[in-house]
């Protein structure tokens, strides 16, 4: 979907933690259109804010520290501003940390557009003792400066209307803008007369000037092109002053020191906030890991706690009761029609439903958590223990969370910034464990291991987490090439969490995911439901099990037959779906399922079908919500493919290992 055409288009500027996201959604509302930057994997958010009647284009850009091209979210930023010529550009800085905020301001008053500066979360400085003056800096500035706590809806009206006005009167402004350290002013004068009416296009001279000082590599290249063999004589200035970077750098940091001295009254030296009292405990090597594990032991007992009983109500009280109600009233219709409706589509929107008790809860909490603060605690205490597989300490929540169910492991790759870092934390997430497939390790474990079914048990859950971290550094490796970039982020100011952004932004994700990975569900529940069914309504003679009979020769290496192949198949829909599909087909045993079961395998082909089990492909939920978060069907093919090879892999391993030494056949 593209948004309605409007006379203006604003962009949305800043730096991470500064409550840019809050001010889109509560600006846009449902009025939202997500998609990719083109030709970029990061995602592209536009919404439309209606001012008096008009409609206005509001581009959410990547949050990012500067407009040089150390990221792709850097250069898509600068790109939109430049190339995409928005009519006015908004900055959003967090009061409570201005400092480091008007450093992507000092470099976008470089740019000839018109800016409107959006001081917000003045509550949250507040709390911390400093004081602002939003007059004063806008004076400094000769900017408008608009004062707001958007988590509370305060002044994103004044911002918009004064964006409007700006956007209308773009030549208006006469804002105060850094200059480069003294002793380098010749240096910039020279290199700007050589490439003066030169500059790649749409570049201005003077910011493509900065970017040559600064090393900027995309800049230098393009220069380096324009010019041709005149560039020497710029390359010959940049070789004889390679220090220019912090000339431009130091009259920045000098502007902003003027600009914070004029605007704002800091707390009185050796005062301790409450954010340093928290952090105390938060960041502490041992006592943050213990708050850290207290946390997501509280929202990890929450979510199946409340969740899961939720979800097994729905289960039955209107996914089967609504499955029963079409057999009722399709009485006389043909027998595939009523399986068609009651089994394909009722329990594949069941799924789809079910699962919605347990993402409410989970996205509740983890919007808590980040909207006070504690998640930048949280990636900091783990950062340690993930780069031991190339990842950085964001990826331990989502990835931990893959024990209760893949589905919210993997859309939590969200808190994720670095695009290639999220795209590895989704393809390892679903190698976790999730409650689903532990519920049939915990079934089928006593059958054949007896009492030593718990060791057999957690030895499924260790294997998981080898083959998990084995995954992350070879993705890493392979992926990134070896990359170790440093993790450096910011811990925001605790505040009390916002009620209405969370909500907002909890429904947000639910509509998501519904309108995305429902549809995926409910056809991939249709067809296995097809397959299961056809030719002849048996499922011992449909074309599901056929296709389980050509997997015979490669569940021969297991120890399996085409039955328990069957079963591993139809896991795909739900992972609990083996158990049943076990019942079904050795349902018709005198002594019960246990006793059938018993006789089909011996302990060595057990073990390796549940090894297969813990590390298979992911439920088809899992599978809508990793293309749902990648955008792509190449990553989630390849998802499957990497998680089908090792989980075979795995059980023929275990199962010809066991053939070796005699045991358990």
């Amino acid at each position: 979907m593209t948004p309605p055409a409007a006379e203006i288009t604003i962009a949305l500027a800043g730096q991470p933690n500064v409550g840019k996201s809050t001010v889109f959604n509560l600006l846009t509302g449902s009025h939202q259109y997500v998609g990719n930057w083109p030709g970029k994997t990061c995602e592209q958010k536009i919404g439309v804010y209606h001012l008096d009647g008009a409609a206005i284009n509001i581009v959410d850009l990547p949050g990012t520290y500067s407009l040089s091209d150390n990221s792709e979210d850097e250069r898509v930023a600068r790109d939109f501003i430049i190339r995409d010529n928005p009519d006015a550009v908004v900055v959003i800085v967090n009061a409570a940390a201005l400092e480091r905020d008007l450093y992507l301001l000092a470099e976008l008053l470089l740019l000839p557009k018109p800016i409107v500066v959006g001081l917000n979360m003045l509550d949250v400085a507040r709390q911390n003792g400093a004081t602002i003056e939003p007059h004063v800096l806008q004076a400094a500035l000769g900017l408008p400066v608009i004062p707001m706590v958007a988590s509370y809806g305060e002044g994103l009206q004044a911002l918009m209307a004064e964006a409007s006005r700006v956007a209308q009167n773009p030549l208006a402004q006469s804002p105060n803008r850094p200059e480069i350290r003294q002793d380098h002013q010749q240096v910039l004068d020279d290199i700007q007369k050589l490439i003066a009416g030169r500059a790649p296009e749409p570049y201005p001279v003077n910011w493509a000037t900065y970017k040559l000082l600064e090393g900027d590599a995309e800049i230098t290249a393009l220069v380096r092109q324009q010019l041709g063999a005149d560039w020497d004589a710029v390359q010959a200035i940049l070789l004889q002053h390679d220090d220019a970077f912090l000339a431009v750098a130091s009259g920045r940091y000098e502007w902003i020191a003027r600009m914070v001295r004029a605007a704002v009254i800091r707390p009185k030296a050796g005062q301790f906030t409450l954010t340093d009292r928290l952090d105390r405990v938060a960041t502490h090597p041992v006592l943050g890991l213990l708050a850290l594990i207290g946390a997501l032991g509280v929202l990890f007992w929450l979510t199946y706690a409340i969740g899961a009983p939720l979800q097994a109500w729905m289960e039955t009280h209107l996914i089967q009761a609504a499955a029963a109600w079409a057999r009722q009233a399709l009485q006389g219709a043909p027998s595939w029609m009523i399986g068609l409706v009651a089994d394909g589509v009722i329990s594949g929107a069941g799924t789809v439903l079910t699962l919605l008790p347990i993402l409410m809860i989970f996205f509740t909490g983890l919007g808590l958590l980040e909207d006070m603060g504690y998640m930048a605690r949280a990636a900091y205490v783990m950062d340690r223990f993930m780069h031991l597989m190339g990842l950085h300490g964001k990826s331990f929540l989502p990835i931990f969370l893959g024990f209760g169910c893949n589905v919210p492991a993997v859309m939590g790759s969200r808190i994720i910034e670095s695009p290639k870092a999220r795209l590895i934390t989704i393809l390892v997430s679903p190698i976790v464990p999730c409650t689903a497939r532990l519920s049939v390790v915990a079934f089928l474990a006593p059958i054949y291991f007896g009492a030593n079914a718990i060791w057999v048990s957690w030895g499924l859950i260790a294997l998981s987490l080898l083959v998990l971290s084995a995954v992350g550094v070879a993705l890493h490796e392979l992926f990134l090439g070896g990359e170790h970039t440093p993790f450096i982020m910011e811990l925001p100011l605790y505040h009390a969490p916002n009620l209405r952004v969370i909500g907002q932004g909890v429904w947000q994700r639910l509509v998501d995911f519904l309108k995305t990975a429902g549809s995926i569900i409910l056809v991939v529940s249709i067809l296995l439901w097809a397959l299961s069914t056809f030719p002849n309504g048996n499922i011992e003679t449909s074309y599901l099990a056929w296709f389980g009979r050509l997997l015979a020769p490669t569940g021969k290496l297991m120890g399996l037959d085409w039955q328990m192949m069957v079963a591993m198949l139809t896991s795909f829909v739900r992972k609990e779906n083996t158990i049943s599909t076990l019942a079904v087909l050795y349902g018709g045993h005198s002594a019960g399922l246990s006793a059938a079961l018993a006789e089909r395998l011996t302990p060595a082909a057990a073990l390796a079908f549940l090894a297969v089990q813990i590390l298979f492909i992911p439920c088809v939920a899992t599978v809508a919500a990793i293309r749902q978060e990648t955008r792509s069907w190449r990553w989630t093919l390849a998802s499957m493919g990497l998680l089908l090879g090792i989980s075979l892999l795995a059980g023929i391993g275990i199962y010809q290992g066991a053939r070796l030494i005699g045991w358990g056949m």
